[in-house]
């Protein structure tokens, strides 16, 4: 079961590669500012996960106009993240989260997929200007997408 929503959300720092090195990427940075779609995905360079975040990348413009940044977390390298973004558009924030603390911290592991370790599960987060989750969801298999329209309709509230 993924963290419920009314809890405060973990905070984290994380890595993210750019054209400029890496940074550092900090879910309370945007407490008070913004609310933040964190979503959680399984590996760079596989079918469903290379889906959602083009979709989502395509469609950033409506996040922001809901006052949203989006933060994307998965077990993959930060090199890695970078390659697979350039390779495919992907133009949202990816976070690394090789240590896997973030993803054991939202309770969304996913254990053992297609036997080669530990990955996060698909799960998606809504996380308030004032660090509260209003919107939790993991998804009942990696192959299924979150529900974003769900995810918009919390950012809208």
């Amino acid at each position: 079961m993924p963290l419920a929503v009314g809890s405060k959300a973990p905070d984290f720092v994380l890595k993210s590669k750019t054209a400029d090195g890496l940074r550092d990427i900090k879910l309370s940075d945007n407490f008070g500012k913004k609310q933040t779609v964190l979503l959680f995905f399984p590996l760079a360079f596989t079918s469903v996960c290379t889906e959602e975040m083009c979709d989502t990348s395509g469609g950033l413009s409506d996040y922001e106009a809901l006052g949203a940044s989006v933060i994307a977390v998965s077990v993959d390298s930060p090199f890695a993240q970078e390659a697979w973004a350039k390779a495919n558009g992907i133009k949202l924030t990816l976070a690394s989260d090789l240590n896997k603390t973030v993803i054991k911290a939202y309770d969304v592991l996913f254990p053992g997929l297609a036997g080669i370790g530990d990955t996060a599960a698909r799960a998606a987060f809504v996380i308030g200007k004032d660090g509260v989750v209003k919107y939790a969801e993991q998804t009942p298999t990696p192959k299924d997408l979150p529900h974003f329209e769900a995810i918009k309709a919390a950012l809208a509230k």
